[in-house]
């Protein structure tokens, strides 16, 4: 089956993992316990099938009425009654199927395909109209009915829902997956209190998924993320400061604002905690983009960068965000240990001496002479595991104590990037801070969401449609 044609989905994400859709004219089991989003997605696979590639499509209902199905897709965006109206779409209402009339309603649903000669068809659910059957076998002999005359015949793409259990594994009656092309299983579970949706991939014949669990949401719409994508800025743009209010310093993006009601308090300590397996470009998109936003409004920026950071790096940053070189050697001081072969640069500072009273006096030194420079608030961000890996834990608390105090007292901003190994210091910085962000990975996706205050999980990806890099958030609901 490696050139069967495919049949989008227009579930988004899904298509560019699967190989561009489903096998055309296939069986698919959208198997998932109730809640878990198995009639959206059904909805939006027959609705984009009709809208955007003028496939007919037919949604044989086991489980609601007709007028229940319309009202609650309306709601989701789905006017199926228009698509109806123009005969491009069929609700079959079979709730009052009876046993032994299993034969009858299939060639309902048959007849039905070859009426308005539907692409694209949801059978809700076989649990349902399972619950005809006297025996197993006869599931089998309906299974392969629907897929020797419906899908093959017909060429009917069909999803075929079924319904699992809570406490449940098992698919079905356990036969579903030997004749089905392909098998999507829906799950909704738990991290750190927090609902996490993800799909994972049974099986699809005719294309190898070497993704085969994908995180989802329902936020307007069913929707699959791939794994994080790294993206190239095409057109290199100066970034556009998003305004601060009274109350709050902007974090420079709309999507981080609204998550944390407003953006990060004025004279506040933020702490960001990095787990494993985030790279160092993921977790500057939630701190850079903050960076930006206090620079390209004249406002100085002081850095401590996290082990593996270097100032050139930091360079690097800034010249995507449109900082010119006299900006950048203006409002930024970038602090790093001095080693062999260093060339000086107007906004790096070096570290010389061994003592913790010496480096916060530097900084608080040169948040002074950048205050008065600008006239405006300083924003610092710290990388802690520098401070403990140079001064040990007790002498790297005592200075970002002192942090969170100034920060306070001149209504500036500190933010603290922690990465993993330093459970109590994360614990410590915790309560410390105003705000608490984790950054976390599941199934290829990278993850933020908010401790203080507490958020949704957000998915993060990378936006580079203005021309420099944004970090885009969407919840999972």
């Amino acid at each position: 089956m490696s050139g069967t044609s495919r049949v989008p989905t227009g579930i988004s994400g899904l298509d560019a993992v699967i190989g561009g859709g489903f096998p055309r004219g296939g069986l698919i089991v959208l198997a998932g316990n109730p809640g878990t989003g198995k009639t959206m997605f059904s909805a939006s696979f027959l609705y984009n099938g009709i809208a955007n590639y003028g496939e007919r499509g037919i949604y044989a209902s086991f489980a609601e009425s007709k007028e229940t199905f319309l009202s609650n897709m309306l709601e989701l965006g789905f006017d199926f009654k228009r698509l109806e109206a123009e005969e491009r779409f069929s609700f079959l209402d079979l709730m009052t199927a009876k046993e032994g009339a299993v034969s009858t309603t299939l060639e309902m649903i048959i007849s039905e395909v070859s009426r308005i000669e539907a692409k694209r068809l949801v059978i809700d659910s076989f649990s349902a109209l399972a619950q005809a059957f006297r025996e197993t076998y006869e599931a089998r002999i309906i299974l392969h009915t629907i897929l020797s005359r419906i899908t093959k015949i017909l060429g009917c793409t069909t999803i075929l829902i079924v319904e699992v259990p809570y406490g449940e594994e098992r698919v079905g009656l356990g036969i579903e997956e030997f004749v089905a092309d392909g098998i999507i299983l829906l799950k909704r579970s738990r991290l750190d209190g927090r609902i996490l949706r993800d799909l994972e991939i049974l099986k699809m014949r005719g294309m190898p998924t070497p993704e085969t669990q994908l995180v989802l949401t329902l936020k307007g719409g069913f929707k699959a993320f791939p794994p994080f994508k790294v993206k190239v800025i095409e057109k290199p743009c100066r970034f556009e400061p998003r305004p601060d209010t009274k109350k709050f310093f902007s974090t420079g993006s709309q999507d981080l604002d609204e998550m944390l009601g407003g953006g990060y308090p004025r004279g506040s300590l933020v702490l960001i905690e990095i787990g494993e397996q985030i790279a160092t470009l993921q977790y500057h998109l939630i701190s850079a983009i903050t960076a930006y936003n206090f620079t390209t409004q004249g406002r100085g920026v002081i850095l401590i960068p996290s082990s593996g950071v270097d100032h050139n790096l930091i360079r690097k940053k800034a010249e995507e965000g449109g900082l010119t070189e006299d900006e950048i050697n203006r409002l930024l001081r970038v602090y790093i240990r001095k080693y062999p072969g260093f060339k000086p640069e107007p906004f790096v500072v070096t570290l010389e001496g061994e003592s913790i009273t010496e480096y916060v006096m530097s900084c608080f030194n040169a948040e002074y002479e950048l205050m008065k420079e600008t006239g405006q608030p300083v924003l610092r961000i710290v990388g802690a595991d520098t401070l403990i890996d140079t001064y040990g834990v007790k002498e790297a608390l005592s200075a970002l104590r002192a942090c969170a105090m100034r920060a306070r007292e001149t209504e500036s901003l500190c933010i603290i990037l922690l990465k993993p190994g330093y459970p109590r210091v994360a614990k410590i910085l915790s309560a410390m801070a105003d705000v608490h962000l984790r950054i976390t990975r599941e199934h290829g996706s990278v993850l933020v969401y908010g401790v203080k205050p507490r958020t949704n999980l957000h998915v993060l990806e990378m936006d580079v449609s203005k021309g420099y890099p944004i970090p885009k958030l969407t919840p999972i609901i």
